[in-house]
């Protein structure tokens, strides 16, 4: 028989400043899970972070463990106002370090966003026009964030896959930035 023992840790016990001074990658981003008032998430979202930057890990280790912070102390809009309030507080290297933290997973949110509209405007148009070609799916994913969105919105007309190489011949003509 198979017998397993392990001490169980109950991290929404545990308080959050005992580990501020560990240097403990696990540690940084379990802070956000441990016993967190209401008021100091703020103050524990900055110290998290101030944590996995002073730590200088690789650039995926540091991705991912801003992103567990981000995902278990997700603040409102008004708590990240004062986030954003208390980061410009800290000493220039110190914010400039725990900024670039914030910069790179908000850069990867929005770049994941943005592939997630790609989708979604390439299966409206597969569904209004039929099956798009590879080169056709290929400029699509090449367009800008404001070229995608005026694709979404002229896409409502179109009823073959001739008017999307007339809408593309159309916006090649007019900026150049998307050719045929």
């Amino acid at each position: 028989m198979l017998e397993f023992r392990f001490t169980v840790i109950q991290l929404n016990r545990m308080k959050w400043r005992d580990f501020l001074r560990h240097d403990n990658p696990v540690a940084s981003a379990l802070m956000a899970k441990m016993g967190v008032a209401e008021h100091k998430r703020v103050q524990v979202k900055k110290e998290c972070l101030r944590m996995i930057a002073r730590l200088k890990l690789d650039p995926a280790k540091t991705q991912l463990l801003s992103g567990f912070v981000d995902i278990y102390l997700e603040l409102t809009a008004q708590e990240e106002q004062q986030f954003q309030a208390a980061i410009k507080e800290l000493p220039q290297k110190e914010r400039e370090e725990t900024m670039e933290i914030v910069t790179s997973w908000m850069r990867q949110g929005l770049q994941q966003e943005l592939q997630h509209e790609r989708d979604l405007v390439l299966r409206l148009l597969e569904q209004r026009v039929g099956p798009l070609s590879a080169r056709a799916r290929a400029r699509i994913e090449k367009l800008s964030r404001e070229k995608l969105e005026e694709l979404a919105l002229a896409q409502s007309a179109f009823s073959r896959p001739a008017d999307l190489t007339k809408w593309s011949r159309e916006c090649s003509t007019a900026n150049g930035n998307y050719k045929d």
